[in-house]
């Protein structure tokens, strides 16, 4: 019995021992919410990884209140060590997390899918996450961005903050991807994506599964799919450009007249700017009652309303099919690097729909300008600076897409043509899109870029115009003048 007893006392005592060093050791963190600190949108995107591609599969049932079973790769490298890795994401199920083809643990946090890898992933190794989920196109807490329903089916708007409704990613545009869809849906429904389609329509049980790759890396906030009882039209532009249009099947003839248009737009657009930075373009018109229009890259979203209203005249439509057009260039090739650089997007888009409502229909781009800039303090009281605007109202993402970053910003720009002259104006425009291809840029690389094309330091006229709370004189024209504050409000249908 004494050996007996100094054994098990001895037993005891390890034991304690272990328990008091496990007790020490610090348990794992809880899994927290990341964000690259946007300064609109602070939870968006996440540190430590950088994202080349995404390729994501939709299985579609053919009811659009149905959850859609999907299954999202992504292929990134690691830019620290990682021994979690957040994704954006919400409003789906998950069923399991692989990272580098090892079975991965993950947890929610906010609005973010917190996966642990058995082992860390260290600074330059590749990154490669495959989540198996679901997409709710009707989830419990209402339609806030993500999926739209349309009469026949659906289709997406993930503007400004909402592709991690619809699929997990890195939501910023700060890190653009390229990216692969392949969608499956039952006979009689018709599934479109951003970019080209990669081979026909390929059978499936009951359907077919369609596959589109885009050629050009973009933001997710830009991504499409369409599924829905459409039929697409298919012609030429500039240079053999594929231009695409999708449109419910009984509105095909109806539409025509507008959708033949978009070719001699792309060539305008072309003879200002220069040639169309994508692998397509074309319109997505949805039968749905959205409130705005959408820039998808490749595939502007479009309410089939815009073309179907009667009080709304011809050339207002066409030069809102031309704002959408020209953020093919302003926006998506060229990217804002955070959200408070939204004034490149929405400034030019707005500039150059003016522009082509001069052009083609006698609408004086001056008067416009002398309006917007009559209204120019009331826009800043209400929205902020163009490169400072105010963050979204409590349970409105979308409130930042305010008059400032629309015709007040389109203000700035033509200030600065006034200021640096039609000429230098140009050659900016063009090095602007040429030099940022197919990345992101942000305020200060257009400001810095202004002043090396002007060839003097431009910070002054910027610092002004950008950021102040009040108009300054406009260039060439001292008589123009600034209203009291007042509302001001777009008519027609918002442009995205």
């Amino acid at each position: 019995m004494l050996i007996t007893s100094r054994r098990l006392r001895a037993a005891l005592l390890a034991a304690a021992a272990a328990t008091l060093v496990a007790a020490t050791v610090p348990a794992p963190a809880p899994p927290v919410a990341l964000g690259i600190g946007d300064p609109l949108f602070p939870h968006l995107g996440n540190p430590g990884y950088d994202v080349r591609a995404y390729d994501i599969s939709f299985t579609y049932s053919g009811s659009n209140s149905k959850p859609l079973d999907a299954v999202t790769k992504i292929d990134a490298v690691a830019t620290e060590r990682l021994d979690r890795v957040n994704l954006d994401f919400s409003r789906g199920a998950v069923a399991s997390v692989e990272v580098n083809g090892e079975r991965a643990a993950f947890e929610t946090a906010g609005e973010d899918l917190v996966v642990t890898p058995g082992a860390p992933v260290y600074e330059g190794w590749p990154l490669r996450v495959t989540v198996r989920h679901t997409s709710d196109p009707q989830p419990k807490e209402g339609p806030d961005g993500g999926w739209v329903r349309t009469r026949d089916g659906l289709a997406m708007a993930n503007q400004a903050d909402a592709a991690h409704r619809v699929f997990p990613c890195n939501d910023h545009p700060a890190d653009k991807a390229l990216f692969t869809f392949r969608v499956t849906a039952p006979r009689g429904v018709t599934a479109v994506a951003n970019g080209l389609p990669v081979g026909g329509a390929e059978k499936a049980a009951g359907g077919a599964t369609w596959t589109y790759r885009t050629s050009h890396p973009m933001a997710t906030e830009l991504a499409q799919v369409s599924l829905g009882r459409s039929t697409v039209v298919r012609r030429n532009g500039p240079h053999g450009l594929p231009v695409r249009d999708v449109v419910p099947i009984a509105d095909r003839a109806r539409l025509e007249p507008w959708l033949k248009k978009t070719p001699g737009q792309l060539e305008w657009m072309e003879r200002q700017i220069g040639r169309y930075p994508l692998e397509a373009y074309g319109l997505l018109v949805a039968d749905a009652e959205t409130g705005f229009e959408l820039e998808t890259q490749t595939l502007s979203l479009f309410e089939r309303s815009l073309f179907t209203r009667s009080d709304l005249p011809a050339w207002y439509i066409e030069s809102i099919m031309v704002h959408e057009l020209a953020h093919q260039w302003f926006g998506n090739s060229v990217s804002p690097r955070s959200w408070s650089d939204l004034w490149l997007n929405e400034g030019h888009a707005t500039w150059y729909e003016a522009r082509y409502a001069e052009d083609h229909a006698k609408r004086p781009l001056e008067a416009r300008m002398r309006q917007a800039y009559a209204q120019s303090d009331a826009m800043r009281a209400q929205g902020g600076p163009p490169a400072a605007p105010r963050g979204p109202a409590p349970g409105k993402k979308i409130s930042i897409f305010r008059p400032v970053v629309y015709d007040g910003s389109a203000l700035v720009l033509y200030a600065l043509r006034q200021e640096i002259g039609k000429e230098a104006f140009g050659q900016l425009e063009r090095r602007w899109v040429r030099d940022h291809r197919d990345a992101s840029a942000t305020t200060a690389d257009f400001t810095g870029l202004a002043s090396e094309v002007a060839g003097r330091d431009l910070t002054a006229f910027f610092k002004e115009w950008l950021y102040g709370k009040k108009t300054p004189a406009m260039p060439g024209h001292p008589d123009w003048r600034t209203e009291a504050a007042k509302t001001s409000a777009n008519a027609g249908p918002a442009r995205g």
